[in-house]
Protein backbone atom coordinates (compact mmCIF):
# COMPACT_ATOMS: atom_id res chain seq x y z
CA UNK A 1 0.00 0.00 0.00
CA UNK A 2 1.20 3.77 -1.16
CA UNK A 3 0.69 6.39 1.55
CA UNK A 4 1.51 10.44 1.57
CA UNK A 5 1.37 13.29 3.78
CA UNK A 6 -0.49 15.97 2.22
CA UNK A 7 -1.48 19.03 4.50
CA UNK A 8 -3.01 17.41 7.72
CA UNK A 9 -4.04 14.09 6.29
CA UNK A 10 -1.80 11.13 5.05
CA UNK A 11 -3.57 9.46 2.24
CA UNK A 12 -3.85 6.44 0.50
CA UNK A 13 -3.35 6.07 -3.05
CA UNK A 14 -2.52 3.26 -6.07
CA UNK A 15 -0.30 3.71 -8.78
CA UNK A 16 -0.49 1.09 -12.24
CA UNK A 17 2.81 1.64 -14.28
CA UNK A 18 2.23 2.31 -17.77
CA UNK A 19 3.27 3.79 -21.47
CA UNK A 20 5.60 6.57 -20.36
CA UNK A 21 4.05 8.30 -23.29
CA UNK A 22 0.30 8.24 -22.64
CA UNK A 23 -0.95 10.32 -19.82
CA UNK A 24 -1.89 9.38 -16.33
CA UNK A 25 -5.82 8.73 -16.02
CA UNK A 26 -6.30 9.99 -12.18
CA UNK A 27 -9.93 8.31 -10.60
CA UNK A 28 -11.56 10.10 -7.61
CA UNK A 29 -13.93 8.15 -5.78
CA UNK A 30 -17.52 9.07 -4.87
CA UNK A 31 -19.22 10.25 -1.61
CA UNK A 32 -19.21 6.95 0.93
CA UNK A 33 -16.58 4.87 -1.14
CA UNK A 34 -13.34 4.01 -1.42
CA UNK A 35 -11.23 3.57 -4.51
CA UNK A 36 -11.72 0.26 -4.93
CA UNK A 37 -15.18 1.14 -6.95
CA UNK A 38 -12.46 1.83 -9.56
CA UNK A 39 -11.04 -2.11 -10.03
CA UNK A 40 -13.04 -3.59 -12.61
CA UNK A 41 -12.35 -0.26 -14.86
CA UNK A 42 -8.78 -0.10 -13.75
CA UNK A 43 -8.35 -4.10 -14.47
CA UNK A 44 -9.34 -3.25 -18.51
CA UNK A 45 -7.30 -0.35 -18.62
CA UNK A 46 -3.76 -1.30 -17.10
CA UNK A 47 -1.16 -1.66 -19.57
CA UNK A 48 -2.89 1.14 -21.71
CA UNK A 49 -2.39 3.90 -19.56
CA UNK A 50 -0.56 4.83 -16.37
CA UNK A 51 -3.38 4.84 -13.70
CA UNK A 52 -3.73 6.71 -10.37
CA UNK A 53 -6.28 6.26 -7.83
CA UNK A 54 -6.89 7.29 -4.19
CA UNK A 55 -8.92 7.33 -1.31
CA UNK A 56 -9.50 10.99 -0.80
CA UNK A 57 -9.28 12.47 2.97
CA UNK A 58 -12.15 10.99 5.11
CA UNK A 59 -12.92 7.79 3.03
CA UNK A 60 -11.51 4.59 2.84
CA UNK A 61 -7.79 4.06 4.19
CA UNK A 62 -6.84 8.12 4.05
CA UNK A 63 -7.32 10.11 7.04
CA UNK A 64 -10.00 12.35 8.15
CA UNK A 65 -7.99 15.17 8.78
CA UNK A 66 -9.76 18.07 9.90
CA UNK A 67 -13.63 18.21 9.02
CA UNK A 68 -15.93 19.70 7.85
CA UNK A 69 -13.75 20.32 4.48
CA UNK A 70 -14.40 22.42 1.48
CA UNK A 71 -14.33 21.58 -2.27
CA UNK A 72 -10.77 23.25 -2.12
CA UNK A 73 -9.91 20.98 1.02
CA UNK A 74 -9.57 17.71 -1.68
CA UNK A 75 -8.40 19.78 -4.33
CA UNK A 76 -5.41 20.52 -2.43
CA UNK A 77 -4.90 16.92 -1.35
CA UNK A 78 -5.05 15.82 -5.10
CA UNK A 79 -2.84 18.78 -6.09
CA UNK A 80 -0.31 17.28 -3.25
CA UNK A 81 -0.75 13.47 -4.82
CA UNK A 82 -0.15 14.93 -8.65
CA UNK A 83 3.42 16.96 -7.27
CA UNK A 84 4.60 14.02 -5.20
CA UNK A 85 4.33 11.90 -8.37
CA UNK A 86 5.42 14.55 -10.81
CA UNK A 87 2.35 13.99 -12.45
CA UNK A 88 1.42 16.57 -15.33
CA UNK A 89 -1.56 16.89 -17.99
CA UNK A 90 -3.45 13.91 -16.61
CA UNK A 91 -6.90 12.85 -17.22
CA UNK A 92 -8.70 13.41 -14.45
CA UNK A 93 -11.79 11.17 -14.16
CA UNK A 94 -13.77 11.99 -11.33
CA UNK A 95 -17.75 10.57 -9.52
CA UNK A 96 -19.89 12.09 -8.28
CA UNK A 97 -18.19 14.56 -5.71
CA UNK A 98 -14.45 13.68 -7.80
CA UNK A 99 -16.20 14.93 -10.26
CA UNK A 100 -16.97 18.33 -8.51
CA UNK A 101 -12.93 17.56 -7.27
CA UNK A 102 -11.88 17.13 -11.12
CA UNK A 103 -13.45 20.33 -11.99
CA UNK A 104 -12.10 22.69 -9.34
CA UNK A 105 -8.55 21.21 -9.86
CA UNK A 106 -9.16 22.75 -13.46
CA UNK A 107 -10.33 25.98 -11.96
CA UNK A 108 -7.07 25.78 -9.77
CA UNK A 109 -4.70 24.32 -12.20
CA UNK A 110 -5.46 23.86 -15.37
CA UNK A 111 -1.90 23.23 -16.07
CA UNK A 112 -2.10 19.61 -14.58
CA UNK A 113 -5.40 18.94 -16.57
CA UNK A 114 -5.33 17.51 -20.12
CA UNK A 115 -8.59 16.61 -19.87
CA UNK A 116 -12.50 15.67 -17.86
CA UNK A 117 -13.79 12.37 -17.49
CA UNK A 118 -16.77 13.49 -15.65
CA UNK A 119 -18.61 10.84 -13.91
CA UNK A 120 -22.38 11.03 -12.39
CA UNK A 121 -21.66 14.61 -11.60
CA UNK A 122 -22.83 18.15 -12.20
CA UNK A 123 -21.71 21.61 -11.80
CA UNK A 124 -24.26 21.99 -8.34
CA UNK A 125 -25.18 19.14 -6.54
CA UNK A 126 -28.46 18.96 -4.17
CA UNK A 127 -29.61 21.93 -2.38
CA UNK A 128 -28.21 22.98 1.09
CA UNK A 129 -31.66 21.99 2.47
CA UNK A 130 -31.44 18.47 0.91
CA UNK A 131 -27.49 18.36 2.77
CA UNK A 132 -28.24 19.83 5.65
CA UNK A 133 -31.36 17.14 5.95
CA UNK A 134 -28.37 14.41 5.09
CA UNK A 135 -26.42 15.76 7.98
CA UNK A 136 -28.61 15.62 10.84
CA UNK A 137 -30.09 12.54 9.68
CA UNK A 138 -26.35 10.78 10.25
CA UNK A 139 -25.65 13.00 13.17
CA UNK A 140 -29.09 11.21 14.80
CA UNK A 141 -28.68 7.57 13.29
CA UNK A 142 -25.34 7.15 11.92
CA UNK A 143 -24.86 5.82 8.37
CA UNK A 144 -26.79 2.96 8.99
CA UNK A 145 -30.17 5.55 9.11
CA UNK A 146 -29.42 6.46 5.27
CA UNK A 147 -27.62 3.58 3.91
CA UNK A 148 -30.79 1.70 2.03
CA UNK A 149 -32.08 5.20 0.77
CA UNK A 150 -28.41 5.40 -0.81
CA UNK A 151 -28.18 1.99 -2.67
CA UNK A 152 -31.36 2.80 -4.28
CA UNK A 153 -29.87 5.61 -5.86
CA UNK A 154 -26.25 3.89 -6.77
CA UNK A 155 -27.92 0.87 -7.92
CA UNK A 156 -30.27 -0.64 -10.33
CA UNK A 157 -33.03 -3.01 -8.80
CA UNK A 158 -30.68 -6.26 -10.68
CA UNK A 159 -27.96 -5.21 -8.87
CA UNK A 160 -29.78 -4.99 -5.28
CA UNK A 161 -30.96 -8.18 -5.64
CA UNK A 162 -30.28 -10.90 -2.37
CA UNK A 163 -28.89 -13.33 -5.53
CA UNK A 164 -25.98 -10.80 -6.07
CA UNK A 165 -23.43 -11.13 -3.43
CA UNK A 166 -21.79 -7.59 -4.19
CA UNK A 167 -24.53 -5.77 -3.42
CA UNK A 168 -23.78 -6.47 0.79
CA UNK A 169 -20.08 -5.61 0.03
CA UNK A 170 -20.70 -2.09 -1.38
CA UNK A 171 -23.14 -1.46 1.23
CA UNK A 172 -20.34 -2.64 3.39
CA UNK A 173 -18.42 -0.17 2.25
CA UNK A 174 -20.29 2.82 2.80
CA UNK A 175 -21.16 1.70 6.31
CA UNK A 176 -17.28 1.67 7.03
CA UNK A 177 -16.46 4.92 5.94
CA UNK A 178 -15.88 7.33 8.58
CA UNK A 179 -18.87 8.90 9.68
CA UNK A 180 -16.96 12.17 10.50
CA UNK A 181 -15.65 12.09 7.02
CA UNK A 182 -19.12 11.43 5.64
CA UNK A 183 -20.77 14.21 6.94
CA UNK A 184 -17.19 16.59 6.31
CA UNK A 185 -17.08 15.12 2.56
CA UNK A 186 -21.04 16.71 2.70
CA UNK A 187 -20.30 19.89 3.72
CA UNK A 188 -18.32 19.95 0.80
CA UNK A 189 -20.37 19.01 -1.68
CA UNK A 190 -23.23 21.27 -0.28
CA UNK A 191 -21.18 24.57 -0.39
CA UNK A 192 -19.97 23.66 -4.38
CA UNK A 193 -20.90 25.44 -7.34
CA UNK A 194 -18.91 25.47 -10.38
CA UNK A 195 -21.92 26.85 -12.82
CA UNK A 196 -19.70 29.90 -13.67
CA UNK A 197 -16.60 28.00 -14.12
CA UNK A 198 -17.72 24.58 -16.23
CA UNK A 199 -18.35 27.45 -18.70
CA UNK A 200 -14.66 28.16 -19.14
CA UNK A 201 -13.58 24.70 -19.08
CA UNK A 202 -11.11 24.50 -21.99
CA UNK A 203 -9.50 20.67 -22.39
CA UNK A 204 -11.47 17.97 -24.41
CA UNK A 205 -14.17 16.92 -21.26
CA UNK A 206 -16.97 13.70 -21.26
CA UNK A 207 -19.64 13.81 -19.12
CA UNK A 208 -21.10 9.84 -18.47
CA UNK A 209 -24.19 9.14 -16.28
CA UNK A 210 -25.59 5.43 -15.72
CA UNK A 211 -28.98 5.78 -17.05
CA UNK A 212 -30.74 4.95 -13.29
CA UNK A 213 -28.57 7.04 -12.05
CA UNK A 214 -30.47 8.38 -8.81
CA UNK A 215 -28.15 10.69 -7.34
CA UNK A 216 -27.23 12.38 -10.20
CA UNK A 217 -29.80 11.70 -13.29
CA UNK A 218 -29.02 11.79 -17.02
CA UNK A 219 -30.65 15.34 -17.12
CA UNK A 220 -28.38 17.14 -14.72
CA UNK A 221 -25.44 15.72 -16.01
CA UNK A 222 -26.88 16.87 -19.84
CA UNK A 223 -27.42 20.08 -17.96
CA UNK A 224 -23.48 20.23 -17.21
CA UNK A 225 -22.22 18.99 -20.86
CA UNK A 226 -24.20 21.97 -22.49
CA UNK A 227 -22.60 24.19 -20.02
CA UNK A 228 -18.86 23.23 -21.11
CA UNK A 229 -17.63 24.35 -24.53
CA UNK A 230 -17.91 21.15 -26.94
CA UNK A 231 -18.14 18.30 -23.83
CA UNK A 232 -19.25 15.04 -25.14
CA UNK A 233 -21.97 13.32 -22.80
CA UNK A 234 -22.94 9.56 -23.13
CA UNK A 235 -25.69 7.13 -20.96
CA UNK A 236 -24.32 3.90 -19.66
CA UNK A 237 -27.71 1.49 -19.97
CA UNK A 238 -28.32 -0.68 -16.93
CA UNK A 239 -26.34 1.51 -14.53
CA UNK A 240 -27.49 3.79 -11.38
CA UNK A 241 -24.91 5.95 -9.98
CA UNK A 242 -21.90 4.33 -9.79
CA UNK A 243 -21.58 2.49 -13.23
CA UNK A 244 -17.85 1.66 -12.54
CA UNK A 245 -19.25 -1.23 -10.43
CA UNK A 246 -22.31 -2.27 -12.23
CA UNK A 247 -21.38 -1.55 -16.09
CA UNK A 248 -17.62 -1.29 -15.91
CA UNK A 249 -16.91 -2.74 -19.90
CA UNK A 250 -19.31 -0.35 -21.26
CA UNK A 251 -17.79 2.62 -19.47
CA UNK A 252 -14.05 1.47 -20.22
CA UNK A 253 -15.65 1.28 -23.54
CA UNK A 254 -16.72 4.99 -23.58
CA UNK A 255 -13.43 6.08 -21.88
CA UNK A 256 -11.00 4.70 -24.47
CA UNK A 257 -13.22 5.79 -27.25
CA UNK A 258 -13.17 9.88 -25.61
CA UNK A 259 -9.28 9.04 -25.19
CA UNK A 260 -8.35 7.75 -28.67
CA UNK A 261 -8.01 10.61 -30.60
CA UNK A 262 -5.95 12.55 -27.71
CA UNK A 263 -3.51 9.74 -27.75
CA UNK A 264 -3.32 8.03 -31.02
CA UNK A 265 0.17 10.12 -31.84
CA UNK A 266 1.47 8.78 -28.31
CA UNK A 267 2.24 4.89 -29.05
CA UNK A 268 3.16 4.17 -32.52
CA UNK A 269 0.83 1.13 -34.08
CA UNK A 270 3.03 -1.12 -36.41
Amino acid sequence: MQFVQVNDAALHYQVIGGPAQRPVIVFINSLGTDFRIWRDVLVRLAGDYPLLTYDKRGHGLSDVGEAPYSIDDHVDDLIGILEHLNVRQAVICGLSVGGLIAQGLYARRPDLVRALILCDTAHKIGTSEMWAARIKAIEENGLSGIVDGVMERWFTAPFRDASNPAFPGYRNMMLRQPVEGYIGTCAAIRDADFTVAATKIAVPTLCVVGDQDGATPPDLVLSLARLIPSARYEVISGAGHIPCVEQPEALTAVIEAFLAPLVSGDISHG
